[in-house]
């Protein structure tokens, strides 16, 4: 099985919104990067519609469900609006991820195991409407369990500690046995396993040894690469670096 390769590109649009906030039309344009990722070999492309629309809006959400040929993959805080929108919208999958106004990008997995009851009506009606669901978490056995009580198919872990830490060899290693044994529990639950946050061309082989892995989650390193050397090349330099992961065993 192929890791796949999900690129975020909200950076884009953040890039965008510095110069044409409030405006009809603007560049970079989100859309056109995610078809150039597509065509480069991405296998899907992820998007976080924040409540306070500070990148990416609710036109380029639509416009991404009608030309997006991969899998679309939104990541939302589990807002009663964006609700509303992700069930209309109806992207392939939904990531529900903790969401914080102060913050420049999300920090942190979410608190599943404070918050079964809600997230577990949010996975019902997402599901219901025919939406996969995934939640952005820490590697954390409380969090996996609840993930499992919250019915959800799919986590994303958090990898921003294990990058952060990715220079520090004891660090670094306590970090993969952390991830490890959450792709493990969460494989024996039933759930399916993806990874994301912080993530780059120097780092990401140093995942390869957490089982169980679908599919990486991976924007700002891509994104800057690009423009050095263009972005069909970033994200197929990316999916180069991604070849080595393991088959699974049987």
């Amino acid at each position: 099985m192929t890791l796949k390769l999900g690129v975020n590109i909200d950076h884009v649009a953040t890039l965008r919104e510095a110069r044409y906030r409030g405006k009809e039309r603007g560049e970079p344009d989100p859309i056109e990067t995610a078809l150039i990722c597509e065509a480069a070999g991405a296998h899907g492309i992820t998007a976080h519609l924040r409540e306070d629309r500070r990148h990416i809006q609710d036109k380029d959400v639509w416009k991404l469900r009608e030309v997006i040929k991969t899998r679309l993959n939104l990541e939302m805080a589990n807002a009663p609006e964006i609700l509303e929108i992700a069930l209309r919208v109806k992207p392939d999958i939904v990531c529900l991820v903790p969401e914080k106004r102060q913050e420049v990008t999300t920090e942190g997995g979410l608190d599943a195991a404070g918050q079964v009851e809600p997230l577990k009506r949010t996975t019902a009606r997402l599901r219901n409407a025919g939406i996969e669901v995934s939640l952005f978490i820490n590697a954390d056995p409380r969090q996996i369990e609840a993930a499992a009580k919250i019915e959800a198919q799919f986590i994303e872990l958090h990898t921003g500690t294990f990058a952060e830490h990715y220079h520090r060899k004891k660090e670094r290693a306590d970090e993969i046995q952390k991830l490890t044994g959450a792709a493990e529990q969460a494989h024996q639950l039933g759930i399916k396993v993806n990874a994301g946050h912080g993530l780059n061309y120097q780092n990401v082989s140093g995942l390869f040894t957490v089982p169980h892995l679908v599919e990486l989650n991976i924007g700002h390193s891509i994104i800057s690469r690009s423009v050095t050397v263009g972005l069909a090349t970033a994200v197929k330099e990316m999916l180069l670096a991604m070849e080595s992961y393991p088959e699974p065993s049987v």
